[in-house]
């Protein structure tokens, strides 16, 4: 069973999309829409800015979802998903993908919690750091122990690779646990703040506005969520789930695990990067796992 999996923050590159954009109409058209919506071109930066104009919050979070979105809608008759997810970002992508969300609503939310998001940045400092060879049950019980700062377990990436995410100094005594109790590594991320974590209530919360007011649809298929893990289909659940999200752990390895139990077994990553192929293939080799970021495809 063929289904497709979205990557999220991260996985931006300078030049992603270019050659959609210059060999395919529908692709061109696509991202000039996505320019009038965000009122910059965005197109500019993601083919040829620097580094670190693309890591411009405004940018990065529409530029990973609008790369994922408009190759997806090129694949034309290959796009059959039995089921679709995505990484923190890409649930977006999925969702509009699987026809839950039109593309413009969906930009506009996209673009709406990168904002949000860089406005609970910077209320206190706060980061993330990745967790390398510990398993999932020991670090939940170092963040849980640090009772004087927020400290939790924010991206079940693949079995032995979990990110905790919170207050700066809480993360620093983290890492030094963490180190203590045998971890391979403990790498404090170039990230800007505490991403799903408590700490991203205000985006919740101005986030929750936005999507409660946007029309959602029934998916062409199931939408495996980060909140839960668990497949979706009703809107009101979908809504729920999604707003759930900012302040919660993205639950990667328990959604690719049940999406295998559900009888996935090729996964399609369809974006920037090939972050969630070897994700996919550490949490379960048996299965097919590939990547596409440029596939020009005419229907």
């Amino acid at each position: 069973m063929k289904v497709f999996v979205y990557p999220g923050q991260g996985a931006q590159f300078t030049g992603m999309g270019r050659s959609m954009y210059d060999e395919n109409v529908r692709a061109k058209e696509l991202f000039e829409e996505a320019n009038g919506i965000l009122g910059f071109r965005i197109t500019d930066v993601m083919f040829s800015g620097t580094d670190e104009e693309l890591k411009q919050t405004k940018v990065t979070q529409p530029a990973v979802f609008l790369h994922s979105v408009i190759l997806s809608k090129i694949w034309g008759r290959l796009f059959t998903p039995a089921m679709v997810a995505g990484h923190s970002l890409g649930e977006f992508s999925a969702l509009v993908v699987s026809g839950a969300l039109s593309f413009e609503d969906g930009l506009r939310l996209v673009s709406k919690r990168a904002y949000a998001m860089q406005k609970a940045c910077e209320l206190q400092p706060s980061t993330m750091a990745a967790i390398i060879g510990l398993p999932d049950e020991t670090v939940e019980k170092v963040c849980t122990d640090i009772k004087d700062d927020i400290v939790v377990c924010a991206n079940y990436n693949c079995p032995g690779q979990i990110v905790v995410s919170g207050a700066e100094t809480g993360i620093n005594k983290a890492c030094e646990l963490i180190m203590e109790a045998g971890a391979k590594r403990a790498l404090k991320l170039k990230v800007s703040g505490a991403f799903h974590s408590p700490l991203m209530e205000p985006a919740r919360a101005e986030l929750a506005e936005a999507i409660e007011s946007t029309v959602f649809n029934k998916p062409i298929c199931p939408i495996y969520q980060n909140y839960t893990a668990l497949p979706s289909t009703d809107a009101s659940v979908i809504k729920h789930n999604l707003i759930a999200q900012l302040t919660a752990p993205v639950r990667w390895t328990q959604t690719i695990r049940k999406m295998i139990a559900d009888g996935a077994d090729h996964f399609v990553e369809l974006g920037p990067g090939k972050i969630l192929q070897g994700l996919i293939l550490k949490i379960d080799n048996s299965v097919t796992a590939e990547s596409y970021q440029d596939k020009i495809t005419v229907d």
